[in-house]
């Protein structure tokens, strides 16, 4: 029994895992951590924990101590150079998000070809994949929230709620900002994948998976590009990492 826990900027993701698929999924807001107690009081004890955690010291210490009941050591997951059948060709490899790697670990167990990953939360990644497995390197831009959020905190001209529709011509302030937001958003996605596609030529396909919070928001404004939604990735890329650390031989 696995529990994997993907701890982000603004919720932590949790599942239990029986080695053939999730028994129980849940999300808490960071803010409100300390409920998880009372969530994971009621499941059978994990053989193994693995975490990616990238929302700060204090999170993974409190973490730690809602975990303590089941003694269970966990294991704080961290980028490298290679893992998992892929490489990375970041100039300092464990500078990258651990979530990030994780995410693109999972997306290659899945598609085993060149593609996108894109992260859609607090901050929005595009990460690309080689058709070999390489992770090229990638993007970081505000995500929706924040980059709606900047604006009002920044521009005292605009008193207007955080929401509006979309419109290829807004016609009111509120549709502008919301209108921009997507173009903004898609338009890095767009220009990544059109990128990702020039270096690995027209005879190689390139998919693209959005996952995060966000990822709902984007996807239909998403054009031209094969693309799909996974909840989860980084859960997805937890179970992945435990199961090849468990079948490597224990040394002396």
């Amino acid at each position: 029994m696995l529990l994997a826990i993907d701890s982000g900027n603004t919720a932590i993701k949790w599942g239990l895992h029986d080695g053939r698929q999730w028994l129980v999924r849940g999300k808490t807001l960071q803010s409100e951590r300390r409920m998880l107690k009372q969530n994971w009081a009621v499941l059978p004890a994990p053989a193994s924990i693995w975490i990616a955690n990238v929302a700060g010291l204090q999170a993974a210490n409190d973490l730690t101590a809602l975990l303590e009941p089941w003694h269970v050591q966990p294991e704080l997951v961290t980028a490298s150079a290679s893992q998992c059948g892929i490489v990375s060709r970041y100039s300092n490899p464990a500078q990258l998000g651990c979530d990030r790697w994780v995410a693109l670990i999972a997306a290659w167990h899945r598609l085993q070809q060149a593609c996108l990953v894109v992260d859609v939360g607090t901050a929005m990644t595009v990460d690309a994949l080689s058709a070999s497995g390489e992770f090229l390197g990638g993007i970081i831009v505000p995500g929706p929230d924040t980059m709606k959020q900047a604006l009002f905190e920044r521009t005292g001209t605009f008193s207007i709620p955080l929401s509006g529709r979309f419109q290829n011509f807004p016609v009111n302030t509120e549709n502008a900002l919301y209108s921009g937001m997507i173009q903004a958003l898609t338009g890095a996605v767009e220009r990544m994948y059109n990128q990702l596609s020039g270096y690995t030529g027209k005879q190689m396909a390139v998919e693209t998976i959005l996952t995060g919070g966000g990822a709902a928001l984007l996807a239909p404004h998403i054009q031209h590009i094969p693309h799909q939604i996974v909840d989860d990735l980084v859960l997805e890329g937890l179970v992945i990492i435990a199961g090849a650390q468990a079948e490597i031989p224990a040394t002396r």
